[in-house]
Formats: C-alpha cells, structure tokens, sequence
C-alpha cells in the first residue's frame, strides 16, 4: 500500500504540469480583449499575440525529446518548471508588448515541453493495467488548470482592476508554478531513462519503490533492455525508418484532429464567443467557467471507464458529440448572425457544453495516453514530441485565424470544425488501433509487424 500511494504520489506531482499547461492556455481568455485595447492591436495581431505562446509550444514540443533522452524525464520536468514560473511573473510585470509576447513565448516553450515529458514519464512508470487511467491523470490536471484559469479570471474581472486586471491574471500562475518545481525532487528517475543509459540496479530499485514485485522488477529490466538494444540508432533516425512509420501516422493524425475540432478557438476565446452570441460581460465569464466546470466533469467520466471500454469507444462517442454540437453551433451563428437574442446564446451556451463534454470524453482524455502508447522506448520521447509538435502547430494555425474567420462569421468557423470531426469518426472507424492494456513493448511489436492491434 505504500509503494502504490508512493507510484500516485508520482503521478500527481509530475501531472501538475498538465495543470500549468491547462492554466496557461486558458488564462489568455480573460485577457485577450484587454491586450488588444491596451496594445491597439488589429485582429491579426491578436491572433499572433494569442498564437505567440504557441510558437513556444511548437518550439518546446519539438526539443523537449533531447533533454528528456539526455539528462532525463525528471530533470526536464524541473526545466518546464522554471519556465512556467518566469513566464508567469514576466507576463505580469511586461513593461510592453514585446516583452509580454516574450515571457508568454517562455510559458509557451514549458507548455510544449509538458505535454511531451508528463505523459512520457508516467507511461513509463506505470503498469499497463492502469496505465491508461494514470497517463489521463496528466488530461485532468490539463482541464482543472482550464477550470482554474477560468475562474480565476472570473473572480478577478469582478475586481474591477480596470487596465492592470491582465496584469493579475497571467501572474497568478507563478503560485502552482513554484509549487510544481519543489515538488518535483519528490519524485524518482524514469526506470527506462535509467536502464537505458546503463542503471539497471537503480532502476530495479525504483520499480520496487513503485510497487512492481522485486522477481517482475527484475524481468521488466531485462525486457526493457531487450526493447533498446537497437540504442546505437539515432532517435530521430530511427523514428524515420519504415519500421515506426504506422505509429508516427497515427500520432500525427490524432494530434491534428484534436485542434482541427477547434477545441483550443473555445480555450482561447470563450468570452469572446459567449459575447458574439450576446452575452454581457460578466455572463461571459461565467459561462466561460461553466465550460471548464463541464470538461472536468466529463474528464472524470472518462478517466472512469477509458481502461474498460478503451481508448477507440471514447474517441467514437466523442466524434459523434464533436459533430452534433458543432453543427448546431455553425447554424446558430449562421441563423442569427450579430442579433443573437436570448434564446439564440442559449443554443451556443449548451451546444458549446455539449462540445466540450465530447472533447473531454474523447480526444482530450485520450490523446497523450495514445501518443504515449504507440511510440517504443527507443524513439518515445521523439515521438512523443512529434505528435506533441504537430498538435501545437495546428492549435496556432486554428488560434491565430479564429479572430479572422469569427470577425466575418462565427458559422463559418463552427461549421469548418464539423466538418473536420467526420473526417475524425472516419479515422477513428477504419485506422485507429486499441491500445488498451497492452504492454509497451508488446504494442512495439504490433505497430512495427503487419498484426492489427485494433481488434485486441
């Protein structure tokens, strides 16, 4: 019992970058009209400012591989930390919009980096039993920090702070930053980073301290050492080669279609949208919470059941939600264009409820277990951040244009997402494997072989 609360003591701390990684995509949406006041900014500089974290996080996910194969998960875990926290109190106390850009560049490059790192390093310390569950721990501290955020910008619109309230809403995160950087040292090296550079008995030890049995500890090493006996190889070079070509298609399409649902247009702009379909100020806020509150609900739901019924039952019902909603959101906005009544931002509020329920029983809840999944030791930490690189760059893609096509139509907008989500439930139906209780290095030989590990 105390090695397993010891294994989810691990978990939750090494998950907290999920929640600055939530908190930091979110927190903008309280902002954004601000800074763009404040700023005298056009729609497209909007989008930029908004996208420039994302820039970051293109940056981040892309090179957070090199240093969580190098000097290790946890280390890296360490660096996101700290730049969570200068991105924090700079983005607070920016003297201009360069250095505001800047400092959320910073937060961008740490948002990139967890969404590689956390999931990596908890798949790898966790058995495939509850592997699923536990890697979804990283989702729910994700859309708690989207809840956080939301409510904290809420709470502080009410103060009426006037032209310093962005100021208190993107510096507020230096608290759980600091938090998440001295928790860390609590937790132990990845058994897999240290197997591989050659520390076999360490990590022997730290699969006991897990709760692995001493006999299974033992046989575990032996078949990681086994899993990386191709090491010799480049990473990238051999995530390159035809033997890992199924499983980067597949992180790449699941990345891809996860922002081409438009989840992060309603991340970044929630009081935006709630406004466009008439809603005050205030109410925007509030509703904008209502959207965070029901995606932790849902996430919950979903880390309940995703090692049950699987990942593909999750993606599957959250397709044909994604689809639903979004469509009647598009029709909205077409029916009632800049008149919305009161009846009208009802539709949007409970369609757009229904949207994010979806997104966070499906794609959100299942995302970064899968791209954690499907990626063996050797190449995992570059495959993570391959489909960690292509879902930021699309999310920047749909973040910096969403100001743009709203500007002309919020219907066109909702209406191009629906669309992408039946190309999604397409995806979903014909290619996608289960993961479910799989090995890791069992799923290696699967994806790399002709087998179809959709029908396990």
């Amino acid at each position: 019992m105390r090695t397993n609360r010891y294994l989810m003591l691990c978990v939750l701390v090494s998950s907290l970058g999920g929640l600055l990684f939530g908190f930091d995509t979110a927190v903008i949406s309280g902002a954004e009209k601000l800074l763009q006041r404040v700023f005298h900014l056009s729609e497209f500089w909007l989008g930029f400012t908004v996208a420039s974290a994302l820039i970051g996080t293109i940056i981040g996910s892309l090179t957070a591989g090199y240093p969580a194969d190098r000097w290790g998960r946890r280390p890296t875990l360490i660096l996101i930390a700290v730049l969570y926290f200068i991105s924090a109190v700079g983005s607070g106390l920016a003297w201009d919009w360069f250095s505001l850009v800047f400092f959320r560049f910073l937060g961008g490059l740490g948002v990139g980096g967890a969404s590689v790192v956390a999931p990596m390093y908890i798949a790898e310390i966790t058995p495939p039993q509850s592997r699923g569950r536990l890697v979804a721990v990283v989702q729910f501290n994700i859309v708690l920090g989207i809840l956080l955020a939301f409510l904290s910008n809420y709470c502080i619109a009410l103060l009426q702070l006037g032209e310093v309230e962005w100021r208190w809403m993107f510096g507020v995160e230096a608290i759980p930053a600091a938090a998440f950087w001295l928790l860390l040292y609590a937790t132990p090296r990845s058994p897999r980073w240290l197997v591989a550079h050659g520390r076999s008995a360490e990590a022997t030890e730290v699969l006991v301290r897990l709760g692995v049995a001493p006999e299974e500890a033992a046989r575990l090493v032996r078949e990681i050492k086994e899993s990386l006996a191709d090491r010799e190889v480049a990473a990238w070079e051999a995530l390159l080669s035809p033997r890992y070509r199924r499983s980067m298609l597949l992180a790449i399409a699941i990345a891809a279609f996860n922002q081409l649902s438009g989840i992060n247009a309603l991340m970044y702009y929630a009081p935006r949208i709630f406004e466009m379909a008439g809603a005050g100020k205030d109410t925007a806020f509030l509703q904008a919470v209502a959207v965070g509150g029901t995606n932790l609900i849902f996430t919950l739901l979903a880390m309940a059941v995703i090692d049950r019924f699987g990942r593909r039952f999750l993606m599957l019902i959250g397709s044909i939600g994604y689809i639903l909603s979004l469509s009647v959101t598009a029709a909205a906005f077409y029916w009632y264009g800049s008149n919305f009544d009161d009846l009208g931002n009802a539709v949007v509020l409970i369609s757009l409820l229904v949207f994010i329920a979806s997104h966070a029983f499906g794609q959100g809840a299942v995302i970064w277990v899968f791209i954690s999944e499907v990626f063996p030791n050797t190449v995992r930490a570059y495959g993570q951040a391959l489909g960690s690189f292509t879902h930021w760059f699309m999310c920047a893609v749909i973040s910096w244009t969403f100001p743009m096509i709203a500007a002309a139509s919020g219907g066109h907008a909702f209406a191009f997402y629906a669309a992408m989500m039946v190309l999604q439930l397409l995806w979903v139906l014909f290619v996608m494997p289960e993961t479910k209780g799989v090995p890791l290095e069992e799923i290696e030989q699967r994806l790399a072989g002709r087998g179809d590990a959709a029908a396990s």
